[in-house]
């Protein structure tokens, strides 16, 4: 077995712990920071919009000798807009503008055409008005609420409300600090992003509600008993299950990061880049989330009620006791005896009053003096002598084992002949 299988079987048999649950205040200092982080960006450098959800026109030139300059130069020729300029591969350059009109959008194709000697079908355009992308974003918007709606329904039902609340705050605490990262780097948010951020909501949830079932089992009349805490409780559960979400994570984010990579060094841009910069970021916070945040939060929620307040009460008293409750005598001197000869030891404790030792138990039955030594065991047989004839000892010949225990009969000396 692997080092991480053994310690993930030591964790989950409780041998080996880390208390996620004590250190929650460094959690809630991190999750803070980059919360704070994430809105004062969003505030101030925002979000930068796609073409679908702010409206324009998009032209995509593909050419050998194509530049960036080059099309800036060419679109701002014919029209004076705003333009963004931008390679999505090697060959492959994107212009986006405001909003156009059909003619001039076709106007622009020709002239970038002839610019770089392609014909027409070279140059892509598309035009999105400013009301369909207004109409998109409320759309996702209206769908993430029902989402978070539905979610908060399944969860109280599956498990109970302060669950759900957890869960939903954990949820809110990845969704803002994606939406920062993605105004921080400059990312545009595309539909691409929008798909990436609701498949996020899904695995942190299921993340989540892993941790969350194995806390169910292990509270579980858990006011019944006095040996642990709720906290102790589910700070075992998240023990049981870190391996496992770490493991998860990891394969998650392996095939993620490919595709990140891809997408931005290799296609410059376009959906995947969009797609896979939200999964990567949403699947790495939502772990966090997972192991550190939401069990944190519902601990602190379930340690208010009445009756998980009475149980961390007994649970302390009797690690007080236990902490109190003296070292048995004999088991000490026992400890202490280990090794010594049973006489001398028995010898010396009953001699030796200067020592300052306490009479030991074992040893009170050697200190009554002269009696011990005066009066003979009773119950303890004396062993045999050997019988002795002058000089020459002689072993005890063993008695039969037919005869054992029974009367020799006496025998009569036998006459002298002759008499």
């Amino acid at each position: 077995m692997s080092r991480l299988g053994t310690l993930g079987a030591r964790l989950y048999r409780g041998e080996v712990s880390y208390d996620f649950i004590a250190h929650r205040k460094v959690w809630y200092a991190v999750s803070a920071a980059l919360l704070v982080v994430s809105i004062v960006s969003l505030l101030t450098v925002q979000l930068t919009l796609g073409i679908e959800f702010r409206g324009g026109a998009e032209f995509r030139v593909k050419s050998p000798s194509v530049t960036q300059d080059a099309v800036r130069s060419t679109v701002s020729d014919v029209v004076d807009t705003e333009i963004v300029v931008q390679s999505v591969g090697p060959d492959t350059v994107r212009a986006q503008t405001e909003t156009l009109t059909i003619d001039e959008a076709e106007e622009v194709r020709n002239a970038l055409a002839k610019e770089f000697g392609v014909s027409r079908a070279s140059v892509s355009t598309q035009v999105i008005g400013p009301s369909w992308g207004k109409d998109i974003s409320e759309k996702a918007l209206r769908a993430l609420i029902f989402f978070l709606i539905g979610v908060v329904v399944f969860l109280s039902l599956y498990f109970e409300w302060k669950m759900a609340l957890a869960a939903m705050i954990a949820l809110l605490h990845d969704l803002v600090i994606t939406a920062g990262l993605y105004s921080l780097i400059g990312f545009e948010v595309t539909p691409a992003t929008v798909i990436g951020v609701l498949t996020i909501l899904g695995y942190s949830l299921y993340d989540t509600v892993v941790v969350y079932d194995k806390i169910r089992e292990n509270t579980r009349n858990i006011t019944g008993s006095n040996r642990q805490t709720y906290s102790d409780a589910a700070n075992l559960a998240v023990n049981q299950t870190v391996v496992r979400s770490v493991n998860t994570t990891l394969i998650a984010l392996l095939p993620v990061g490919a595709i990140l990579f891809v997408g931005v060094w290799v296609l410059g841009s376009g959906p995947l880049k969009d797609l896979s910069l939200a999964l990567f970021v949403g699947i790495a916070v939502g772990a966090y989330s997972s192991i550190f945040i939401a069990p944190a939060l519902l601990a602190m929620l379930k340690e208010r009620e009445p009756a998980m307040r009475a149980l961390a009460r007994r649970v302390r008293a009797r690690q007080a006791s236990v902490q109190a409750e003296p070292v048995p005598a004999g088991v000490a001197a026992g400890k202490a005896s280990a090794g010594k000869a049973s006489g001398g030891a028995s010898g010396g404790a009953s001699g030796d009053k200067g020592s300052g030792e306490p009479d030991r138990p074992q040893d009170k039955p050697a200190a009554k003096g002269k009696q011990a030594k005066d009066k003979p065991a009773k119950d303890k047989p004396a062993a045999p002598r050997p019988a002795t004839a002058g000089s020459i000892t002689l072993p005890a010949r063993p008695m039969k084992a037919s005869t054992a225990g029974r009367p020799q009969p006496t025998r009569k000396p036998r006459s002298k002949r002759g008499k």
